[in-house]
């Protein structure tokens, strides 16, 4: 996560938020109360109508009609508003700082969401993830450097991997590995089957090329 992060309090001006996002390069920036409590999020989406650029919606009668003047005072609050507390979200999604990454991203995604501050039991805000961030932890990431795996042991963790997969069908392959080389033969049900093995056979360590010599159907005979 980032830590420490950048906050707004929630009578900062929508112009110094702003200013802000592009001064600092980011795309969001939580708010927090005076006691340091998070309160809500402005992102750059909160900043996309506004009657400073010129881009607020136009008035609908049809929205009017069906919604009612409800939506349309909130659309006006929302693009003439001066303080950040008026147009920040304020159901924000948190997680705490032991909350494993896997759960993060799956947070993300349920959500619909980019980031998620992290928050103490105590409601500090302590730090936040966001996608882009998950992003830098996969082309940070280094591949583990085993020197002279066996040859054996290479198959037997190719195996044991498609053996854990709801999707494979380990008894009709033939997984051949000669000095780091695999050679896949045998059957895939799908061509996203086939995919996900040559994927798995790459990511085995100590792994040196892939030969993919799979077929696919209904049927095959050794």
């Amino acid at each position: 996560m980032v830590s420490p992060v950048i906050t707004v309090g929630e009578n900062v001006t929508v112009h110094d938020v702003a200013k802000t996002l592009l001064d600092k390069h980011i795309s969001a920036l939580p708010v927090v109360d005076h006691a340091g409590k998070l309160v809500g999020i402005v992102s750059e989406a909160d900043l996309m109508h506004r009657k400073e650029a010129g881009t607020k919606r136009l008035a609908s009668w049809c929205l009017s009609l069906i919604s009612g003047k409800r939506i349309l005072a909130a659309e006006y609050v929302q693009s003439h508003a001066t303080k950040v507390k008026d147009i920040m979200a304020k159901d924000v999604q948190t997680a705490r700082p032991d909350t494993s990454l896997y759960e993060i991203v799956d947070l993300l995604e349920a959500q619909h969401i980019k980031r998620v501050p992290i928050v103490s039991e105590g409601g500090d805000l302590v730090g936040i993830v966001s996608r882009a961030n998950i992003v830098q932890a996969v082309a940070s990431a280094r591949p583990k450097l085993e020197i002279s795996v066996p040859d054996t042991m290479i198959r037997e963790r190719l195996v044991a991997e498609l053996q854990k997969q709801p999707w494979s069908h380990v008894h009709k392959l033939n997984v051949i590995v000669t000095n780091g080389v695999i050679d896949l033969w045998g059957f895939a049900q799908s061509e996203e089957e086939q995919r996900a093995i040559r994927v798995a056979a790459e990511s085995v360590p100590g792994v040196v090329a892939v030969n993919d010599h799979l077929t696919q159907g209904s049927t095959y005979s050794y």
